[in-house]
């Protein structure tokens, strides 16, 4: 076996005697640090890609990839014949018109400004977002005047219970002998919805087109801009500019704007929070290198009458490098696999994890409130967990190169005289 020897020595070396304690708990230290370093990573990055995959997830599901804004000036480019001249476009999947509008909802003592948003049935059932998070039932009465489905959140907010009624005020108003008077009209729960966003789910609600248009004085066919879904929401630049470049041949004054471009601070910020927190806990890998520099180095002083000892029996300066890379890089390797055991293990039970805690605290931990989603989303990156293992192992091993260096140059002849 190829340096059989050297794996020996190193084994013994790393199987510290009872009056080397110390160097063995500095070493274990080393250790822990490492894993515990890898670990951290492997969870955060994976907590902090998953939280930004549910979040953008969300909010493109429920804004739509882009979003067309139609020249209202236009004489060849309506409602119409939007989804012929957009049927062409393979990449487009589904296209929604939408009317939205702020307004207030009341019941009992309660009330708060909401945004309203207006689609008819089988637009509605054409988002698969939206369709997936209310029940079959709802959609009967979603159809009928005056109904309105409402998030869950809000449901709860205005202690409503089944068969209860809203109130809706516009801010259009109605022109009256004494002046301008809030137009409000009752309209009956049809169901509610729970996006897993406490931002939707505390302050949207939903209803037909048809209807909001009447109630905020809309004329008939008028919307306020187009969604857009795309088969792939990555690309929604390319897609996004494509179409406009078409519709600007047919007629110019229409805008397109794609969800890269609406959301762009939220995605910077996320992207940003993320390469921020991936530097501050590389730290804690780096600072267990330096906990391997030093017990390495306190190792190599403690068995400078060993290595004067092999030296004079003929093993070689390389030898005895080796020897100690493998003590120092074998530290390396046994906590980084620790630390990539128990970060995968964490990143893929995170929810279980985070049920088990809450029901021993009694506490929300991950409050819907304060983090937009009422879950802990976790999505493992091959790649990403690739990268912080050979971070750690290089680190690691380049933590051995000093100390190492150091043991194949001591002078046997020089230690033995003192010995």
């Amino acid at each position: 076996m190829i340096f059989s020897y050297e794996l020996w020595i190193a084994y013994r070396y790393l199987k510290a005697r009872r009056q080397e304690s110390f160097i063995s708990v500095v070493s274990w230290f080393s250790l822990i640090g490492i894993a515990i370093g890898v670990a951290t990573l492997i969870i955060v990055m994976s907590v902090m890609n998953g939280f930004r995959e549910e979040m953008l997830k969300r909010i493109i599901g429920f804004n739509g990839h882009a979003s067309l804004f139609i020249n209202e000036n236009s004489k060849i480019i309506n409602l119409i014949n939007i989804n012929k001249i957009l049927s062409d476009n393979e990449e487009v999947i589904n296209v929604i018109p939408v009317v939205e509008s702020t307004i207030m909802v009341s019941a009992g003592q309660r009330s708060k400004g909401v945004f309203a948003k207006g689609f008819s049935l089988n637009d509605f059932k054409g988002n698969e977002l939206l369709f997936s998070s209310i029940s079959s039932n709802t959609f009967a009465n979603f159809a009928n005047d005056n109904s309105v489905i409402i998030g869950h959140k809000l449901f709860k907010y205005l202690n409503l219970k089944e068969g209860s009624k809203i109130t809706l005020i516009s801010p259009t108003g109605l022109n009256t002998p004494f002046g301008s008077a809030p137009l409000a009209k009752k309209f009956n729960i049809a169901g509610t919805f729970d996006l897993g966003m406490y931002e939707y789910d505390s302050s949207v609600l939903f209803m037909s087109i048809n209807n909001l248009r009447d109630f905020i004085g809309y004329t008939d066919n008028k919307v306020d801009h187009i969604e857009i879904f795309y088969d792939n929401p990555d690309n929604s630049d390319l897609y996004s500019y494509n179409i406009k470049k078409k519709l600007d041949s047919l007629e110019p004054g229409n805008i397109v704007v794609p969800w890269t471009s609406r959301h762009k601070q939220l995605s910077s910020a996320l992207e940003v929070e993320r390469t921020v927190m991936f530097i501050i806990l590389t730290l804690i890998i780096i600072v267990a290198a330096f906990n391997i520099i030093s017990s390495m180095i306190m190792l190599v002083r403690d068995k400078e009458s060993s290595i004067s000892i092999l030296r004079t029996i003929g093993v070689t300066d390389k030898s005895i490098l080796k020897i100690f890379v493998i003590v120092g890089s074998s530290i390396g390797f046994i906590g980084t696999t620790f630390g990539l055991i128990i970060g995968l293990l964490f990143s893929i039970n995170i929810e279980k994890i985070q049920k088990l805690l809450e029901g021993l605290t009694g506490n929300n931990l991950f409050s819907a409130e304060i983090y937009f989603l009422s879950n802990l989303p976790s999505k493992i990156i091959l790649s990403e967990v690739v990268f912080v293992v050979l971070l750690a192992f290089i680190l690691s091993l380049s933590a051995t190169i000093y100390p190492a260096w150091k043991a194949s140059k001591i002078d046997p002849i020089k230690v033995l005289r003192h010995a």
